[in-house]
């Protein structure tokens, strides 16, 4: 029995990056605020470099990504690559920052839009929010050939937004549907919305909610802490079309009373 059960985990450990499941993150990586004191990000870095390591994600979809954090990410971590043009078109301000692996999987194709009225106009903004928000997104195919497509966005984040964040959503939408065509859909973000509301209704009523429906879930619902490990609300979300959610984890992974981000990132596994 026992030299059974070690020959069949030796054929599992053995089986192609093709049988694997898609494993995604969405992660609010907390910009580099100098102001933040013992969580500034040269304190952080090295402990959400390895959280990433340890969740293993093939692709993760990041928030308020500044280019010297994803640059200091990727220096880090083999076989891992990024993209993506700041929320005003540059490389200065917060990124949507798509992070994959080079090994498992091809980027055929990119794009971004903007969360507005005006969605192709870099740095456009509407509905009285007060910084520009997009939509980063990429297509992908796997070793196996199977392809799909990845977007991440970040939505406004003040309360008198949420009739801006169901814009957003409807504009996410839209989009989504030219881009992606009948390919697979993951939707990775930080909604600044939780369950009950409007924005998150408009996601609902077309997409999967991963955790809502994975079959193994761990970790807390809720996902922001405010770097107190005691997270109060769930704004961080990953949704899917065409994709089963497999399972979900929100990650709490610290070094003492230090945690990676502000933020709890999630960790889905899709079949």
């Amino acid at each position: 029995m026992i030299r059974w059960m070690i020959a069949a985990l030796a054929l599992i450990a053995a089986l192609p990056a093709t049988a694997r499941d898609l494993r995604v993150m969405s992660f609010n990586v907390r910009y580099p605020n100098p102001d933040d004191g013992p969580n500034r990000w040269e304190a952080r870095a090295p402990i959400l470099i390895d959280t990433i390591r340890v969740a293993d994600p093939d692709l993760i979809g990041t928030q308020e990504l500044y280019q010297r954090q994803g640059d200091t990410i990727v220096r880090a971590l083999p076989h891992w690559r990024w993209f993506g043009r700041d929320r005003r078109g540059k490389h200065a301000d917060e990124h949507m920052g798509i992070f994959y692996r080079s090994d498992r999987l091809r980027l055929v194709r990119h794009g971004d839009f903007w969360l507005s009225d005006t969605p192709d106009r870099v740095g456009s903004s509407s509905w009285g929010i007060d910084l520009p928000r997009m939509v980063n997104w990429g297509e992908f195919v796997r070793a196996d050939g199977r392809r799909f497509v990845f977007f991440d966005t970040h939505f406004p984040h003040r309360d008198v937004d949420a009739g801006a964040r169901t814009r957003a959503a409807d504009v996410l939408l839209a989009r989504m549907r030219t881009i992606a065509g009948r390919l697979p859909v993951v939707v990775a973000g930080d909604l600044n919305a939780q369950p009950d509301s409007a924005a998150y209704r408009a996601f609902a009523a077309t997409l999967t909610d991963a955790w809502q429906t994975a079959s193994n879930r761990s970790g807390p619902v809720l996902t922001f802490h405010d770097f107190t490990g005691t997270p109060d609300r769930r704004i961080d979300y990953v949704f899917v079309r065409g994709l089963r959610p497999v399972s979900a984890r929100v990650a709490t992974d610290h070094r003492g009373p230090r945690y990676p981000s502000d933020h709890f990132p999630v960790v889905v596994d899709l079949r």
